[in-house]
């Protein structure tokens, strides 16, 4: 009797255990949803998010839907057709720009074929540097390395601030001090500050020695707005001498501060990098005083967290070897 072939047993297919902590057929977060999130917390609608995200309304608001059913709570308060973010969507945003800003960095340093240009960084700079020292820097770092599009955002030092931790910019270069725990703070540039007012100012007569303490804290002061790097500095480098200010006008930038010292206005006391091109023209006159020499530091702060790119880590070291000219 010829010998049967031994029997097989078929065993059940295996099935693979969900990873710790899924479960199977769970709608999950992902960065479709953040990026339309954070498209509807920048529009207020979305209508008009659905056009810069390249999707209909009825899927916008089914990508809001599902996310806010995956957190488990409602992040926009709906007054009429607008979206307004509320408690946890302020909360969610920075965690999301953060989210996406690294997949876009990830993807531009695996994108062998695209030229390096191609991630264009966005930086954000305080008045002083975003307008007197930036653009020869951004002009020395393009000679060196090659044109590549940049944006760049000039604000006052707290917003400067609040852009980098929000991920809204990729780094800051900033003329105060930063007390942002996230944020990541070095050294840069020092600042001379000089005090300086028109050549026809009664204080200007006095040029010829040095300006005494008490004719400082009796003069008029043109001043920054609350929350600019250069007030925060000329308070630190001023007060601890003159005791107070009196200020005559405040202004939201050096260039109308300059120009009203110019004027007559009152005495200013700004970086040398802003009162230079006046003081070469004859239209303020730099003064000497009893006060030591006024010096500020300038930082370059960008996240803790964030991943820094092959073209951002290129920035930050030209930055740091860079010296403007005067």
């Amino acid at each position: 009797m010829p010998n049967k072939p031994p029997r097989v047993s078929r065993l059940p297919p295996l099935e693979m255990p969900a990873p710790s902590g899924l479960l199977p057929n769970v709608p999950r977060l992902t960065l479709r949803q953040l990026r339309i999130f954070l498209a509807i917390a920048h529009s207020g609608s979305t209508t008009a998010a659905a056009s810069s995200v390249a999707l209909s309304q009825s899927a916008t608001s089914a990508a809001l839907n599902e996310l806010e059913s995956i957190l488990g709570m409602q992040l926009f308060d709906r007054v009429g057709k607008r979206l307004l973010l509320n408690d946890s969507g302020r909360l969610l945003l920075p965690q999301a720009r953060q989210m996406i800003d690294g997949a876009q960095t990830i993807e531009q340093q695996f994108a062998k074929n695209a030229p390096a240009s191609a991630a264009g960084l966005h930086i954000g700079a305080s008045t002083t540097i975003g307008s007197y020292l930036l653009p020869a820097m951004l002009a020395a770092y393009g000679a060196r390395f090659g044109d590549a599009p940049m944006r760049a955002t000039i604000a006052n030092t707290a917003d400067v601030v609040a852009a980098v931790a929000n991920y809204e910019v990729d780094v800051g270069f900033i003329e105060g001090p930063c007390r942002e725990p996230e944020l990541q703070v070095a050294p840069w540039l020092t600042d001379e500050l000089i005090v300086a007012c028109a050549p026809n100012h009664p204080v200007a007569a006095q040029r010829g020695r040095k300006i005494s303490v008490k004719t400082l804290r009796d003069a008029h002061w043109l001043l920054r707005e609350p929350g600019s790097g250069t007030r925060e500095a000329v308070e630190q480098a001023l007060i601890p001498h003159l005791h107070a200010l009196r200020p005559a006008c405040e202004f939201s930038n050096s260039e109308a501060i300059k120009y009203a010292a110019a004027g007559g206005l009152g005495l200013t006391c700004l970086s040398r990098w802003v009162v230079a091109d006046l003081i070469d023209a004859g239209k303020l006159v730099e003064l000497g005083t009893t006060l030591p020499v006024l010096r500020r530091q300038f930082y370059v702060v960008y996240g803790r967290r964030k991943i820094l790119s092959h073209n951002l880590q290129q920035l930050l070291q030209f930055c740091q070897d860079w010296r403007p000219e005067m």
